[in-house]
């Protein structure tokens, strides 16, 4: 059985940022670094001010 797989969205840093360089966690992979498909969770619809930004 397959552990898990460097995740693609973040290259296995489980960090991202946005095009101003603000980081935030990876929501793929929950900032692991490591995705799999064992873990997937139901899209959720988030919260974004007006320049798309992710409000937590």
């Amino acid at each position: 059985m397959e552990h898990g797989q460097i995740c693609k969205a973040c290259q296995g840093t489980g960090m991202l940022a946005d095009d101003e360089g603000w980081q935030y966690k990876c929501r793929i992979c929950n900032g692991d670094g490591l995705y799999n498909s064992a873990d997937v969770r139901p899209s959720e619809i988030l919260d974004v001010d007006e320049t798309n930004r992710i409000l937590d």
